[in-house]
């Protein structure tokens, strides 16, 4: 479903390319120390209330400590609303997703925080395809999740 931003009865942008925008600019690989990289991948989320959060990768030296953009963005939205259920997500690198093209889907440990956090989660829409809007859900990526299987 494509919900367009409407002023003045005009649509100016649907909601995919407004969370693509705020995501871009959250994309500016570099490193903060010189144990931790950080921007190189980035994420926008659309909160159940339409709010948007961003969040950016942030990678460490020691792999466990790692932190996916997707991640950051749901942190972000909690910390900063108290909210869990996401709508819609999208993440790249330096361009909009492309299908076949470049990954854009959550790392698996990305899909169970995101299910831990709202089992609505499971309904939240992945961006797959940037140009076509073709999109996934987090249950068609994990089908047999725990509460899921029952």
């Amino acid at each position: 479903m494509l919900e367009l931003i409407l002023f003045r009865g005009v649509n100016i942008m649907d909601k995919w390319e407004q969370m693509y925008l705020k995501a871009k600019k959250e994309y500016y690989p570099g490193d903060v120390t010189p144990f931790i990289y950080a921007h190189n991948v980035v994420s926008a989320i659309e909160a159940e209330n339409g709010e948007i959060f961003t969040g950016f990768c942030i990678e460490s030296c020691s792999g466990i400590c790692n932190l996916c953009a997707e991640r950051v963005a749901a942190l972000n939205m909690y910390v900063n609303s108290g909210q869990t259920h996401i709508k819609r997500i999208i993440a790249f690198r330096d361009k909009a997703p492309v299908a076949g093209e470049n990954n854009s889907l959550p790392c698996g440990a990305c899909r169970e925080f995101l299910m831990q956090l709202d089992i609505k989660n499971k309904d939240t829409e992945i961006l797959v395809d940037y140009e076509d809007k073709k999109t996934t859900t987090l249950e068609e990526l994990m089908p047999h999740w725990w509460e899921l299987s029952y």
